[in-house]
């Protein structure tokens, strides 16, 4: 037998038996029950107490944190009008430090430069280096790989704490219709700033009537004009004509949303809302609106074009001169200054200041982005200003303004607000009735001229019908005074013109000539053949069927006589009363008005329904 097993038994026995053996075991085993019991008492001791560090913090530094930073702002999403996520906010962790807790700001500083090599060390080594503070920022919104590496770097002093950043998924695609916001998620510009209110209240995405797809193309194709003539910048915008929803809008050059400090700030310069511009002939849709709906003069009239007009020491004359009398059909197609002039001289100063003021071109349009320009207007508006407004000269308005009131000139009369807020299917939109339904259906007959016969012939696409007026005027100096070659072109359109439902307009800011447009730099050139393709592009995905140009109802829509009846065939109104169309009053105090071009819309889009036909005038 083993002395092993001897002993083994030895203290069975011991255990069994009792006697001080047995005593000794059951003392020992106390005792380790008891300092067992001290150490998972003292270890819980520690870890509440490191819970508390660092889950809720209480420190002096960290209160200050906590002041230092808003609170969580649960910024509201953005979506376009089918659902598409466009501008959103996800929690990222911000670094900072308590310089206080720093005991080498240098060594810190250059750390953690190594692991943000974009920051300025020199800024951080004075910024932990400063001990009568206790909360100093190093970098908000870093990546969790950038905390897990200012973590690994193990420095004393400096923690993390939860923010929002917004995301733009869609990156520069809607830079000018979004905008940006900063660092504590307060909009400053575009949408993030004119709804900041709604979306710092949290709650539904924010629907736009911004169509992502419609947005793509448009910025693409301006994007290529932009590129292909040289231009230093473009803009464009497609509208909805009776609900005035903005289905796209671009501004080039564009920014990235994320990062809009990154670019130069004409990059950041909306083209569409903020700037102003002599608008040039594009004006003369207006100009023959007026006086047709005025009674000046009807669209079976006309005026001598045979010499150019002298005011002082100015002479207007014709680009294309055509010496003799002009039906307006043949003024519009021909885009003659001389005609449009004496339009404007038959209603008088009084007359175009009033009917411009009620198109909406007088004042800074209400819309849900804080970049609005001023417009630019004659005061005082004397003759002379009358003359140069006849051809759009003279006074500065925004892209946005002309698109809206193209819209009411096309709808049947009524002008409707321009929005970036996607309209409900049936809604009742509120307009005002601007020009009567027999003006407006005879300038969907004089647009489509423009486009078959006169200017625009290079924006027609087969099968879309496309109705529209160029514009090129020439830029003023910084010092005042023109600037030789330096054009703004336009292209304000509607398709299908006989039975319109959208706008585009395409505008392109000192394009250059090129060879295959024989050197010549005017809108039939550039803006034109860019609008044309535009169409041709969001034509199928808004649901807008090809017609056939020769089909006996589109000819009897369109169909215009371009002779006239000879000089004078309608004699001035000295009253100068505007046209009134016959309303129904539904209910007091409103107009409701179901134009017939609202009754037989293209089918709606897929996604989302585009907002409703009903249109009520004030």
């Amino acid at each position: 037998m083993s002395a092993g097993t001897i002993l083994l038994r030895a203290l069975r026995a011991t255990y069994t038996l009792g006697g001080p053996g047995k005593h000794a075991v059951e003392t020992a085993h106390t005792r380790l029950i008891v300092t067992g019991a001290f150490f998972a008492l003292a270890f819980g001791a520690v870890g509440v107490r490191l819970a508390d560090v660092t889950l809720f913090p209480h420190t002096d530094e960290t209160r200050k944190a906590r002041a230092a930073r808003p609170e969580k702002l649960d910024r509201a999403d953005i979506v376009d009008r089918n659902g598409l996520l466009v501008a959103t906010s996800i929690q990222t962790a911000s670094a900072h430090a308590n310089p206080k807790e720093i005991t080498d700001p240098a060594g810190a500083a250059r750390k953690l430069a190594s692991v943000l090599p974009d920051i300025d060390e020199k800024q951080i080594r004075e910024r932990l280096g400063a001990p009568e503070r206790s909360f100093v920022y190093i970098r908000r919104n870093v990546t969790p790989r950038q905390q897990y590496e200012i973590n690994r770097l193990g420095i004393p002093g400096i923690q993390f704490q939860q923010e929002d950043r917004r995301l733009y998924p869609q990156g520069r695609l809607l830079a000018h219709v979004l905008g940006f916001s900063d660092v504590d998620s307060n909009g400053l510009a575009g949408v993030e700033k004119g709804l900041n209110e709604r979306l710092r209240a949290g709650g539904e995405p924010v629907a736009l009537s911004i169509d992502t797809r419609i947005q793509h193309i448009l910025r693409q194709e301006l994007d290529a004009a932009m590129v292909k003539f040289q231009a230093i910048g473009a803009a464009g915008i497609v509208m909805d004509i009776y609900t005035g929803e903005v289905l796209g809008m671009v501004s080039m050059p564009d920014f990235d949303p994320t990062n809009p400090g990154g670019s130069p700030d004409d990059a950041r310069f909306n083209r569409i809302t903020l700037g102003v511009y002599e608008m040039g002939s594009t004006f003369k849709i207006f100009n023959t609106a007026m006086a047709l709906d005025y009674g000046t003069v009807s669209i079976s009239g006309g005026y001598d074009a045979a010499r150019p007009i002298s005011i002082g020491r100015f002479t207007i004359k014709d680009d294309h001169p055509i010496p003799r009398w002009l039906s307006v059909p043949e003024i519009f197609m021909y885009s003659s200054n001389i005609g449009s002039i004496k339009m404007a001289q038959d209603v008088g100063v009084q007359g175009q200041r009033a009917f411009f003021d009620k198109m909406g071109m007088l004042s800074p349009p209400k819309f849900e982005v804080p970049e609005i320009g001023r417009p630019q207007v004659p005061q005082p508006w004397r003759p002379i200003n009358l003359m140069t407004i006849a051809f759009g000269h003279g006074i500065s308005v925004s892209a946005l303004q002309v698109a809206a009131a193209a819209s009411a000139v096309m709808n049947g009369g009524v002008y409707v607000r321009p929005t970036l807020i996607k309209q409900e299917e049936g809604v009742t939109i509120h307009g005002t009735r601007v020009i009567s339904a027999k003006t407006s259906e005879s300038m969907r007959k004089l647009l489509r001229l423009v486009v078959t016969n006169g200017t625009a012939r290079k924006a027609e696409v087969p099968g879309y019908l496309i109705g529209g007026k160029t514009g090129t005027a020439e830029k003023i100096g910084a010092r005042g005074g023109y600037r030789k070659n330096a054009n703004i072109t336009s292209f304000v359109s509607g398709f299908p013109i006989h039975n319109p439902r959208y706008l585009v307009m395409a505008m392109l800011d000192e394009p250059k000539g090129l060879k295959e447009t024989y050197n010549f730099s005017t809108s039939g050139w550039n803006a034109a053949p860019t609008g044309g393709k535009i169409i041709a592009r969001i034509g199928p995905l808004l649901g807008v069927e090809p017609y056939d140009a020769n089909a006996p109802e589109v000819k009897a829509a369109l169909a215009v006589d371009l002779a006239g009846t000879g000089p004078r065939a309608v004699k001035p109104n000295p009253a100068v009363t505007p046209a009134a169309a016959p309303l129904v009053p539904t209910p007091p105090g409103t107009m409701v008005v179901r134009s017939p071009q609202a009754t037989a819309r293209p089918a709606p889009l897929p996604l989302a329904p585009l907002g409703g036909s009903n249109v009520a005038a004030r």
